[in-house]
């Protein structure tokens, strides 16, 4: 296991890429926008906004919206560019209660609102295959809200779509996907878009389910996408993306923040609308050894807002906690849709855990502490 000279990345996160200098692909994407010239980048934006306003549609925009800070950032945005979007939602999993207000704040906002919510059975269901066959409980949320905006885009006709950063660019992810500013084809969807290598047509009878049951999970087709003419632009590329200064634009715009540092993170402004999100965080820190504080402490020292010093430490006493409760929710109330346990829950960890990461004893068994958590064979230095 090997970090990132720069950052406290380990090289375990998939396509990330540390160079021979010790540096990861995600510090490079950053230290390159320090050439760019965004007053230029920006009009570039204002010119693409002006041709959509209204050509084909009451809308001149769809923006997919979750509730969160970077959504709501996404939303005033375009409303000060003078757009008529209409927000787009797939209602998340397991929707927490300052999730539902967020909500309605963007709501309140001034926009026209879509929130498609999943059959709960069918999305409970594929919470659990996804949770025990590839480790990701979030699994279906992570595709819905990539196909539920662009099915709507199709069905209504809405040629622009406006998402927020690009995730391989800002996290670190292969060259040819990190440099994207433009989506024409669902060639960025289907390889980064939440599949996973989870097929939805493996998972046609798996627990009952139909091809019907799996619609909302699926991307209108190439020929969909070339009628409608859909494009989609990255925001972070045309507006220096910064997660910190959207949470504080979207708090100025009503947004409102957990009452302390959300479990397992080192913030109170992220990941606030799913009770489900710290058992998704847990288990990418049982595969790969880094989990919500990781890349938020990385976010931070590539914009010199925390020396990689600091980092470590705050890193090694916050990543990877066991999930007690997220949001103030109980674990145990949070599997209790799933029809799990906790002891069920935790057996389904350890088949999860990568133990060339993780500390075992003489007879393989991962060594845990009180609280069940795990120690990590090498830590950031």
């Amino acid at each position: 296991m090997k970090y990132c000279t720069h950052c406290v990345m380990p090289d375990t996160k998939p396509d990330l890429i540390i160079d021979k200098e010790g540096i990861c692909n995600a510090c490079r994407n950053y230290e390159s926008r320090v050439v760019v010239n965004w007053s230029k980048r920006e009009l570039e934006l204002r010119k693409i906004l002006n041709k959509y306003q209204s050509k084909n549609s009451q809308w001149d925009c769809i923006v997919p919206v979750s509730g969160g800070k970077d959504s709501t950032f996404q939303v005033v945005r375009m409303l000060e560019y003078g757009m008529h979007p209409l927000c787009v939602t797939g209602t998340t999993c397991d929707l927490s209660d300052i999730g539902r207000k967020n909500i309605q704040n963007i709501k309140n906002l001034g926009v026209d609102y879509l929130e498609f919510s999943p059959n709960p059975i069918v999305r409970r269901k594929l919470n659990y295959v996804g949770l025990t066959e590839v480790g990701d409980i979030s699994w279906p949320e992570h595709l819905s809200i990539f196909t539920i905006p662009t099915r709507v885009a199709v069905q209504y006709n809405i040629p622009l779509i406006i998402w927020g950063e690009n995730s391989q660019n800002e996290y670190g992810g292969p060259k040819h996907a990190a440099s994207n500013s433009v989506l024409t084809n669902r060639r960025w969807l289907e390889e980064f878009g939440g599949l996973l290598g989870l097929r939805l047509t493996d998972l046609i009878g798996v627990e009952g389910l139909t091809q019907k049951d799996l619609a909302p999970y699926v991307y209108p087709t190439e020929e969909e996408f070339n009628k409608v003419g859909i494009t989609g632009l990255f925001l972070g590329h045309y507006l220096p993306w910064d997660g910190y200064v959207n949470s504080l634009i979207a708090q100025a715009h009503g947004f409102t923040t957990y009452s302390k540092n959300v479990e397992g993170s080192i913030v109170n402004y992220e990941n606030l609308d799913n009770y489900q999100t710290g058992i998704h965080d847990y288990f990418k820190y049982l595969k790969f050894g880094f989990s919500r504080a990781t890349d938020i402490a990385c976010l931070h020292v590539r914009r010199g807002r925390l020396t990689r010093k600091d980092a470590v430490k705050i890193v090694r006493f916050t990543d990877g906690k066991f999930p007690w409760e997220y949001l103030g929710k109980s674990l145990e109330k949070i599997l209790e849709p799933l029809d799990l346990s906790v002891a069920e829950f935790i057996s389904l960890c350890d088949r999860f855990t990568n133990k060339d990461i993780f500390l075992t004893d003489k007879s393989g068994n991962l060594i845990k502490d009180k609280q069940g958590n795990l120690t990590k064979k090498l830590y950031a230095e």
